[in-house]
């Protein structure tokens, strides 16, 4: 009978296997909207300008946090861009197919507008939306939760904008594509389509950020100046998006380094001379395709002057560094939500880990982070619509690369973080940390990693003074006379002074800067246990191994509790 009743346990239904029962498991952090349930990016949209957006905002939110927006993204990044160089003839094709998963991705993002929003008042003959870039800065922070990848043409997009304003006639014809807001992901010249996006190509193998290495060649066609045809022969290294429907590329032209406008069409309606040579096997960001390509005497229209190739692009660059910092910090903010989820739910050693101080203290330190890097990001974008307002010109300026620097270095290590809080799960693809931790480097390093942002600052102080008294004075109007922020803009002072005889110095006071610059906006505008909490921790404080360390004394729980994601 004993075997016989043993062998009937053995045979019997397994309530795990069976899907009847999974205990002690949260509950999978998927149809949360992204706008509704973060608190700290509802009052920065509100205090930086953009309040009348928060209903369009939240319905983003839904859209952007949805389980089937999430899927699209694992879908679009397990499926990766792939090259089709030749047809089956041997002609040459230089196309490349992405998954439906990325184009539904762009198609949420361009309805949104976020490739466009800040510029229709161009084509309307407008004014500019007052708080437009911190309203399309919060769609994008949102969109990088949603899938990071896709939002490299969105963001290269609307920045081109910025550059073909140096080149007015040529803007004037292509505006109306570029407003549109929808997605045609059609191989066809951009003339013949509905909308239209634009990537960027500057690097070279021999120079990387050295673009005034560059070697290839830019030779005009029939008469040279801005809005002319010349002819490229040359190589690019990285060449982003390179299905979009053209390029800002940079090429030496007889007067120097210049910045061409590329379409992927030529003139008689033939494909362009641009050869994909391959695609980039990249670490992460793996649903958009990085190319390294030949210009065949590839045709390119002049933007601005012959020599003006730097100073005309750096105006994409410029938006593209304000797009790494909020992309970052709503990476962090995502991986945040997605730990602090888990502590709500799980229970070890008979009781929830949101309960448990260590496992709080953790989380509260990792949440001052994540708030300190959206007030400033916010802030930044902020500052872009200030337009030509001095101040808004100086913050710009000087803290874009301060605020890139600081806020995309720090989204590895809190990413890392957060997956320790969830354990083993956040190690496998399905929970979704695999993806945002292999996304997290790249925004450090795309468009000036930490030391070209570094030696920009020192730059800006030596050729502007000015500039930094600008915002030091609105740090200080921030501040409230606290003392340590008092003590903190000093330091930025002095040490700046030696950073300009001494480059070495120049990360330890951009880091200051920038901490000092969060320091300022929480104490204004957050609650006091989380400003009191982050200049007691940050400012001149030594390097951190870790998270967790140091908050003894403080508010962890409502610091904690402040940053939970609001779900229902």
């Amino acid at each position: 009978m004993a075997n016989s009743d043993s062998t009937k346990d053995a045979m019997a239904p397994d309530p795990i296997s069976q899907g009847e029962q999974v205990l002690n498991q949260s509950p999978a952090f998927t149809d949360v909207n992204l706008f509704t349930s973060d608190t700290p990016l509802r009052e920065a949209v509100a205090r930086e300008g953009a309040a009348d957006a928060a209903e369009n905002l939240a319905a983003f939110g839904r859209i952007a946090g949805s389980a089937a927006a999430a899927e699209f993204g694992r879908q679009a990044n397990e499926h990766s861009p792939r090259l089709r160089a030749f047809d089956a003839q041997g002609r040459r094709l230089d196309r490349v197919d992405y998954h439906p998963a990325y184009h539904r991705l762009m198609g949420f993002s361009t309805a949104q507008g976020l490739h466009c929003s800040t510029w229709e008042y161009l084509a309307r003959g407008s004014y500019p939306q007052p708080g437009a870039h911190v309203a399309r800065c919060a769609g994008s922070y949102m969109a990088a939760q949603m899938e990071a990848g896709h939002c490299c043409p969105i963001t290269m997009t609307h920045a081109a904008v910025a550059t073909l304003r140096h080149e007015p006639v040529l803007l004037r014809s292509v505006l109306p594509k570029l407003v549109a807001r929808s997605y045609d992901p059609r191989f066809a010249p951009w003339q013949k389509k509905q909308a239209i996006t634009i990537g960027m190509g500057m690097t070279e193998r021999q120079g990387g950020t050295d673009v005034r290495t560059n070697t290839t060649v830019a030779k005009p066609l029939n008469g040279n100046g801005g809005g002319k045809a010349y002819a490229l022969s040359g190589h690019k290294w990285f060449l982003s998006a390179p299905m979009s429907d053209a390029f800002l590329v940079l090429a030496q032209a007889k007067g120097g380094l210049s910045c061409f406008f590329m379409p992927r069409f030529s003139p008689d309606g033939s494909v362009n001379r641009l050869r994909i040579e391959r695609l980039k096997d990249k670490l992460g960001n793996r649903s958009n395709g990085s190319a390294e390509v030949t210009f065949d005497r590839a045709v390119g229209y002049l933007v601005s002057e012959e020599g003006r190739g730097v100073p005309t692009i750096i105006d994409m660059v410029t938006l593209t560094r304000l797009d790494c910092a909020v992309s970052s910090a709503g990476l962090m903010r995502q991986a945040l939500a997605r730990a602090l989820h888990h502590a709500q739910h799980r229970t070890v050693f008979q009781k929830k880990l949101i309960d448990q101080p260590l496992m709080v203290q953790v989380l509260a330190d990792m949440a001052l982070d994540v708030e300190a890097a959206t007030a400033l990001a916010f802030k930044l974008a902020a500052a872009f619509d200030g337009h030509d307002d001095p101040d808004a010109t100086a913050y710009r300026r000087l803290m874009t690369p301060v605020t890139k620097y600081w806020v995309c270095k720090i989204a590895p290590a809190l990413i890392f973080e957060a997956m320790e809080c969830v354990g083993g799960n956040a190690y496998v693809e399905e929970g979704g940390f695999p993806l945002l931790y292999r996304e997290a480097p790249v925004n450090a390093i795309w468009e000036g990693s930490g030391n070209v942002m570094c030696l920009d600052v020192l730059r800006a102080v030596e050729r502007e003074p000015q500039t930094l008294e600008r915002v030091l004075a609105s740090i200080e109007a921030l501040s409230g006379g606290e003392q340590r922020l008092k003590s903190a803009v000093e330091g930025v002072r002095i040490m700046l002074a030696e950073a300009l005889q001494d480059q070495t110095r120049a990360r330890s006071v951009v880091e200051l800067l920038a901490l000092t610059a969060a320091g300022a906006l929480l104490q204004a505008h957050a609650p006091p246990a989380v400003s009191d909490a982050f200049l007691a921790t940050r400012l001149y404080g030594a390097f951190r191994h870790s998270y967790g360390v140091g908050l003894g004394g403080g508010d962890i729980e409502g610091i904690a509790a402040r940053a939970a994601p609001i779900v229902g």
